[in-house]
């Protein structure tokens, strides 16, 4: 919990009222904008680029249909991803990065630096994402 120690008096934190939420500190908000199974890494793979629907569900092949079209809608609605529709019959649907949802991208790199550095500690190859383009671990692979 985000509790202040104060001269040993532990305060308890104001509330954060955001979209009908209550939240205890802002690391509750950015988790719950990012966190859960795929939201990190769909960012992770439209940082190489606009992607349409169908190349984000071949680069996850276990997630469903629903799962992806619910986690794109989140972050659209959180200002993360930008959805264009081309006004054509079949419909074209592209998915790109915000600025905002690209100032995202340092934090998940520190997020996949940290996972490496965890996996290595216990003795597990850590190995590439395999996210081309913005690789995330491009920086630090060797070989």
């Amino acid at each position: 919990m985000c509790y202040s120690i104060l001269m040993d008096t532990i305060i308890a934190p104001a509330k954060i009222r955001f979209r009908d939420k209550e939240y205890k500190c802002a690391i509750e908000v950015a988790l719950d904008l990012i966190g859960g199974k795929w939201k990190a890494l769909i960012l992770c793979h439209l940082a190489t680029g606009t992607l349409r629907y169908n190349e984000l569900k071949k680069a996850f092949p276990c997630i469903t249909q629903k799962m992806l079209t619910q986690q794109l809608r989140d972050l659209e609605e959180d200002g993360l991803i930008h959805r264009k529709i081309y006004p054509q019959v079949p419909p074209k649907v592209e998915y790109s990065l915000t600025e905002f949802g690209e100032s995202l991208m340092p934090v998940i790199r520190v997020m996949n630096d940290w996972g490496r550095r965890y996996l290595e500690k216990m003795g597990t190859p850590a190995i590439c994402c395999g996210v081309t383009a913005a690789c995330l671990c491009s920086e630090t692979e060797s070989g």
